[in-house]
């Protein structure tokens, strides 16, 4: 006899206000992002797959998204938060393999983390970053710059300290 998780057991991760960070684009998407947690948390066990795989790519859409802003506007490439995405983006991999093998209630447990970790990432990292593009005068829609002399020394490393080479 096999157990099923239902929804009654599962949580789901409310939208609040703390989690935005000023930045319309990133807010909009992350609004998503929630959303499909939510979406998973609300799916039946035996039907979360294809749910789990449309979250998947929104996920490498939204990472990707961040990770060009980071490049953009003078982070460097290996820095703490694009390793953040690149380890998660893995783990959810992962996990969709493990349900395909028959271990059922992983994707409600990778949800159920991912709402866990969200907040802190979306408070701490994504903050930051909106903060930057903002004080370099990063447009998130047109993804540019203003002014793109303004990063000429401006390198960001680690998971967002500001530095320069002047």
């Amino acid at each position: 006899m096999t157990t099923a998780v239902t929804t009654d057991t599962a949580s789901t991760m409310p939208w609040s206000e703390s989690l935005n960070i000023g930045n319309a684009r990133m807010d909009e998407t992350h609004q998503e992002f929630v959303q499909m947690i939510n979406q998973i948390l609300a799916t039946p066990v035996d039907q979360q797959l294809p749910v789990y795989q449309a979250f998947l790519q929104h996920t490498v859409d939204h990472f990707a998204q961040e990770d060009r802003w980071m490049l953009a506007t003078g982070f460097s490439a290996d820095n703490c938060h694009s390793e953040h995405h690149a380890t998660i983006l893995e783990t959810m991999r992962v996990v969709e393999t493990h349900y395909q093998d028959n271990d059922k209630t992983i994707i409600i447990r990778m949800a159920e983390a991912l709402a866990e970790w969200f907040p802190g990432h979306t408070a701490s990292m994504d903050a930051g970053l909106a903060a930057h593009m903002k004080s370099v005068g990063f447009d998130s829609v047109s993804e540019t710059l203003a002014d793109p002399s303004v990063i000429q020394n401006v390198t960001m490393s680690g998971c967002g300290s500001v530095s320069s080479s002047t």
